[in-house]
């Protein structure tokens, strides 16, 4: 009886490490998201076993640079499910019976994706983008402008918008005159009065690159894009003061749970939504935080009042309502009744980062425009 104990574990043990050898290799599909360039973003997902027999994962978004993510992955019977913590995302789908395609949902935020995904081999897989080579830091002391620069009306089809730096490379897409002035000069388009008729409706693309070397620091690009603005969109302006309703972030009755960030304290911060109500946060300060939750988020502007110091890593993850995202062209889709699903932003900031967000009214600086062109030929 012992014996036959035995051999039912070892067999037990066998098939599991062939369970999981059936799903090994590289598997890719593309997630439908149209404010994507091209409306599509491309996957890759390696998979691989341990010493254990366990799987593991790497994921790759290739349109998005390639770089590695790992992911926790499983596999019973034919269900599989990953999970990859540095995006916040998951995936659950079910294996064909010929072992070739996973047809599952991806998850990053409040609305799943469906994404079908196919094993390749060495003639059909997608090539995986070679990471940029590291650049050294550009002189704190540099006055750069752009070398190149192309501006080119976005495509009317095109939805959401963004703002991009992939090295020494800088783009937006889908960007009217207001946003690129709300990005250069750190306002809300609340912010901004005076202008032309086209400055929110007319959506253009830009990239370009700066003269001299090294990588620019925060406050150059927005430099760059402020001569860009005045050279190639003839922008004039003047500031004045104004008192508007505003949010103000403040440290909760708990205090902050914060990470201290290990990054360059002169480097770029890292804060990129990885779906609707799913940002995390990189090399940041309360500034950045509290400028990226107006710019995108909010329907007015958003002033620090921590006071607290440095660079932060965090993520923060919250379910939206549809007064939310405008900022980014997004609407919000209407919430479902998952139990499971994270709380209002508000409860999500207090809850997970030990601060609070409160509706209050400030002086705060307006920018009013005194002239304005459409941009230039390239």
């Amino acid at each position: 009886m012992k014996k036959l104990m035995l051999w039912i574990i070892v067999l037990a043990a066998l098939s599991g490490a062939l369970l999981a050898q059936s799903i090994t290799g590289t598997w890719q599909g593309a997630l439908q998201v149209p404010q994507a360039p091209g409306g599509q973003l491309r996957i890759v997902i390696k998979i691989s076993t341990t010493d254990a027999d366990a799987l593991k994962a790497v994921m790759y978004s290739i349109d998005q640079g390639g770089q590695p993510i790992p992911g926790a992955i499983t596999l019973q019977g034919s269900a599989v499910k990953m999970s990859v913590p540095g995006i916040a995302g998951t995936f659950e789908g079910k294996l064909n019976a010929d072992g070739n395609s996973i047809a599952g949902t991806w998850t990053q935020g409040p609305q799943p994706l469906p994404l079908i995904l196919k094993r390749a081999t060495s003639e059909t897989a997608w090539a995986i983008p070679e990471p940029p080579a590291p650049v050294k830091p550009m002189s704190a002391d540099a006055n750069p402008v752009f070398e190149v620069a192309t501006i080119k009306p976005s495509k009317p089809e095109t939805q959401g918008k963004g703002f991009m730096v992939r090295g020494r490379q800088f783009s937006t897409m889908n960007t009217s005159l207001s946003d690129l002035i709300t990005f250069a000069y750190g306002l809300h388009a609340r912010q901004i009065t005076g202008g032309p008729a086209w400055l929110e409706s007319e959506k253009y693309d830009l990239a370009a690159k700066p003269d001299g070397e090294g990588q620019p620091n925060d406050k150059q690009w927005k430099m760059m894009v402020q001569k860009l603005l005045a050279d190639r969109f003839k922008l004039t302006f003047h500031r004045d003061k104004k008192e508007l309703s505003v949010y103000a972030i403040v440290v909760g009755k708990t205090g902050p749970k914060l990470t201290k960030s290990e990054g360059d304290p002169n480097g770029l911060p890292g804060l990129f939504f990885r779906g609707l109500g799913v940002l995390p946060a990189r090399n940041a300060t309360m500034a950045d935080f509290a400028g990226t939750m107006q710019t995108a988020v909010l329907d007015r502007p958003v002033v620090d009042q921590t006071g607290l110091p440095g660079r932060y890593d965090f993520l923060l993850k919250w379910t939206p309502d549809e007064t939310q995202f405008a900022g980014l062209g997004v609407k919000v889709p209407p919430p479902t009744d998952n139990a499971d699903a994270p709380p209002d932003l508000y409860t999500a900031i207090q809850q997970q980062l030990g601060l609070k967000l409160e509706p209050t009214k400030a002086p705060v600086e307006v920018l009013v425009i005194d002239r304005a062109e459409k941009p230039s030929e390239n």
